[in-house]
């Protein structure tokens, strides 16, 4: 059972433990207090906006922005489920406020219809995270930027049928992790299988205070992969880094389809130049191509990629994730 506190600026209401009981079993009273405490700004409302808005309202921030000024589309009628029927043309912001309020009246939702490219550096410093979906890079760059010097807390990512990106910028993290201690043995204790056996198997935990310091978005998209250690960091990224990094370009498109074939096609069969493979292979029984697979990335991608002769290991093709491993 929750213990409710009334009274001071970290009280919280009887009619609040009732609401998010079961969420403040899940990850504690005082995680919750941050939460209700928290004032977010969510830029983009289209359908990953409207997922990331009730999500927010149903955890319980104190108060979320809605930002947008586009107008309601054919295609958000369709993948928008905070837009009622009827509200074409309207803002994007402003038709979504009714049923995203209805959500949790206890969280102060408001709508701005105005452009994120419009506001001022202050406009931003007011919130404790800004959140932006469907942004060009050029604008997740620049307000990244200011939410990094201001110490608040930055989110971005958009999604592209089966595919999809994310990119946190915390700044500074520390946080704890909840360790178990391993046992003690006395000396002249002789060292087996059981001994190692007792050592996992403490029931006492301790928690280690840990810091993380965060990158900001223009060091992430800035790597050079051409640098050896670039290239061994290659191996562990995912192949929709280079889609965020091909949304920057008017020819997305292009990349997405390139990315819609698994690694495993590629890596398949031959594949003579000028002549994309239309066969698809497992990858336990994929051969070695004789051409490069980076031949068939788009120039959108980086030309750091190019000359590649091995694919990242992990990519996101249709529903599920492949990691293809070529016979030598």
């Amino acid at each position: 059972m929750v213990e409710k506190e009334e009274g001071g600026p970290g009280g919280i209401s009887e009619e609040e433990v009732a609401q998010y009981d079961r969420q403040i079993r899940l990850w504690g009273l005082e995680a919750q207090k941050r939460l209700r405490a928290s004032r977010v700004l969510l830029v983009g409302m289209k359908g990953l906006g409207a997922e990331v808005a009730k999500n927010l309202i149903l955890a319980g921030v104190k108060g979320l922005t809605m930002l947008d000024h586009q107008q309601v589309s054919q295609e958000d009628t369709r993948a928008q489920f905070l837009i009622p029927v009827g509200s074409l043309g309207r803002n994007r912001a402003e038709a979504s406020l009714e049923r995203a309020q209805n959500l949790n009246p206890m969280v102060d939702v408001k709508a701005d219809p105005e452009s994120v490219e419009s506001k001022p550096e202050e406009f931003f410093t007011q919130f404790d995270a800004v959140c932006l979906t469907c942004c060009s890079r050029d604008v997740m760059v620049k307000i990244d930027q200011i939410c990094h010097k201001n110490s608040v807390k930055f989110f971005t990512g958009d999604v592209f049928g089966y595919h999809g990106y994310m990119f946190a910028d915390l700044g500074e993290h520390e946080f704890v992790e909840e360790k178990t201690k391993v046992a003690k043995v006395s000396p002249g204790v002789e060292d087996g299988l059981d001994t190692k056996k007792a050592k996992l198997d403490s029931s006492e935990t301790t928690m280690v205070k840990k810091r993380m310091v965060f990158c900001q978005l223009k060091e992430a998209l800035a790597v050079n992969w051409s640098g050896e250690k670039a290239k061994a960091a290659l191996k562990r990224t995912t192949l929709d880094y280079f889609l965020l990094q091909a949304t920057a370009s008017l020819k997305w498109l292009p990349s997405v389809l390139w990315s819609e074939v698994s690694w495993a096609r590629r890596w398949s069969r031959p594949c003579p130049s000028g002549t994309p493979p239309t066969t698809t292979s497992s990858s336990s029984t994929a051969s070695k191509a004789t051409g490069s697979w980076s031949a068939w990335a788009p120039a959108e991608l980086g030309a750091g990629l190019r000359g590649c002769q091995a694919p990242p290991p992990f990519c996101f093709g249709g529903f599920g994730m492949v990691n293809p491993t070529p016979q030598q």
